[in-house]
């Protein structure tokens, strides 16, 4: 009696599927995204810009019950690098401002703050009075400019 061996030739399917080419290729990408972005961000930074200047075109109208304070810092008399702060027109010391903000902020209705900064004074003084208002909650603030560009 003889035997004859068949061998079995049937399809099916792989059930594994080798994904070490595909985690090669995203690792790479990867690595030049990294490499990459870095460059990408410091050529932005060094771009020159020239700011825009003040639009002349007609500005919207404020609701009429809008209450607007005016906030100015200039130099201080005698210069020394010091600041003089203004709510409106009075001359006030910058413990002064603190208190008169936290009232300000403590209103129903918060003011538009309207920050008058003189072109001369350190720019530390001006982010000196933007914390302060920040951290009253006064966040609806206005910086006034001069249309035509003179003093």
């Amino acid at each position: 009696m003889a035997r004859t061996f068949r061998t079995r030739r049937s399809m099916h399917a792989v059930a594994e599927l080798n994904v070490t080419n595909l985690i090669d290729v995203a690792f790479t990408l990867l690595i030049i995204f990294m490499i990459a972005t870095p460059l990408i961000n410091n050529q932005e930074q060094t771009i020159p810009l020239n700011l825009p200047v003040e639009s002349q075109s007609e500005q919207a109208k404020p609701d009429p019950d809008t209450k607007f304070v005016s906030v100015s810092v200039t130099m201080a008399p005698g210069g020394g690098g010091r600041a003089q702060y203004y709510i409106g027109d009075t001359p006030v010391s910058f413990e002064t401002l603190q208190k008169r903000l936290a009232e300000l902020a403590r209103e129903r209705k918060h003011p538009v703050m309207r920050v008058r900064a003189d072109g001369k004074i350190d720019y530390q003084q001006v982010i000196r009075l933007l914390d302060e208002l920040k951290k009253n909650g006064l966040n609806k603030i206005s910086f006034d400019t001069q249309a035509d560009g003179t003093r």
